[in-house]
């Protein structure tokens, strides 16, 4: 019995070991990453902090201010003819290709797979919204 409950004791060890090693690497990992994250310069995405960003970098006068937005509003503008001209070509390839997916689930992944698509679609209009706000 003695050997019995050495061995379980010794695999009770290992284990406890493996277990506080995937605890600690993960939270390694979500310090690191945290860390990492937050010295990254964030990209500029609002339209007014990027012409702050740019006034303040390259020294703007009110009047190149002023061609530079119209500039980029231009830009914006033709972009958003490009992204709804293709929307249409995107949408026909997303949903051909989620036929061709749930052909291979299983009728239990199904369900799951219907989910997925309803939070990634929630996530891209979030994503979308967000975008054209700005």
């Amino acid at each position: 019995m003695d050997t019995s409950q050495g061995s379980r004791k010794a695999f009770l060890l290992v284990f406890l070991v493996f277990v506080l090693g995937i605890a600690l690497g993960s939270v390694g990992t979500y310090v690191v990453t945290t860390r990492v994250h937050a010295a990254r310069p964030q990209t500029v995405r609002n339209p007014a902090n990027r012409m702050a960003l740019w006034t303040r970098d390259l020294n703007l006068n009110a009047e190149q201010q002023k061609q530079i937005e119209t500039i980029l509003n231009d830009t914006r503008a033709r972009y958003a003819a490009i992204r709804k001209q293709a929307d249409p070509e995107y949408e026909k390839v997303r949903q051909e290709s989620r036929e061709r997916i749930r052909k291979v689930l299983t009728p239990e992944q199904g369900p799951k797979f219907e989910e997925l698509l309803l939070r990634l679609e929630e996530a891209r209009r979030k994503r979308d919204s967000e975008e054209h706000a700005h």
